[in-house]
């Protein structure tokens, strides 16, 4: 579940397809909805990252040129503690960056390997 801290708005729009690396030995895996996606590209311990740092998150599933459901998108954005002493790193987004840095130095952030590409197009 996200976090609720929207009292002072939402910043840091960010929308990312996730496509998974083609080395030329095997076919795409196709989704049949974003929750099986989302299982196959990250851990359990990421997507607890997404849904407690991130105040809102939307996932979707974009079809390949094949036409089928092979990637990965997702919009999200971040709220504020909302308090004066509060550090930029102890924020949402900044428990975002840092827990994700952790995640992938121990090596439990990714299951496969995915590149990633920025998008204009939000889902929200």
């Amino acid at each position: 579940m996200t976090n609720s801290d929207n009292t002072f708005g939402t910043f840091n729009k960010r929308t990312q397809i996730l496509s998974q690396v083609n080395d030329g030995s095997t076919v795409a895996t196709a989704y049949d909805d974003a929750d099986t996606a989302k299982a196959a590209f990250y851990t359990a311990n990421a997507l607890t990252v997404f849904d407690e740092c991130c105040t809102e998150i939307q996932w979707a599933l974009v079809n390949d040129s094949l036409n089928r459901a092979t990637r990965l998108k997702y919009t999200m954005t971040f709220g504020t503690k909302g308090t004066a002493d509060i550090s930029e790193a102890d924020d949402w987004a900044g428990q975002f960056n840092s827990r994700k840095t952790t995640l992938i130095d121990a090596g439990d952030w990714a299951k496969l390997p995915y590149t990633t590409a920025e998008s204009s197009d939000h889902i929200f």
